[in-house]
């Protein structure tokens, strides 16, 4: 239990350092850095697995690479749902979900028991 919630801390304290640094992307806060990583993760879990069967032969068309296009309209409808939460641009809404992808798979690989 505290293991996932320090991935949440972890992922709300990426998108606040990414809106220090990154044009475009806006975090006004812990608090709507904390409810946009909650809002993402349920996001993933709901909607990308539909959507990635819809658009699975596009996916394999372009070898896997769509898969990063799915993840950054993850981020962005994220960013539809959560105040105080904004991504401006599809460019940094791309860059940030690699960011973020970067982020998470190294908190896995260094969380793991």
């Amino acid at each position: 239990m505290r293991s996932a919630v320090l991935y949440f801390v972890v992922r709300a304290a990426a998108m606040l350092g990414l809106s220090r640094v990154l044009p475009g992307f806006v975090v006004r806060g812990f608090g709507p850095a904390l409810c946009a990583a909650l809002v993402l993760a349920l996001v993933n879990t709901l909607v990308k697995p539909i959507l990635f069967v819809i658009t699975l032969p596009l996916t394999i068309l372009t070898l896997g690479l769509f898969l990063l296009v799915l993840n950054a309209l993850m981020l962005w409808l994220t960013a539809k749902l959560v105040p105080g939460f904004d991504v401006h641009g599809a460019g940094t809404t791309l860059v940030a979900s690699l960011i973020l992808a970067v982020v998470s798979m190294l908190w896995k690989t260094l969380a793991r028991p």
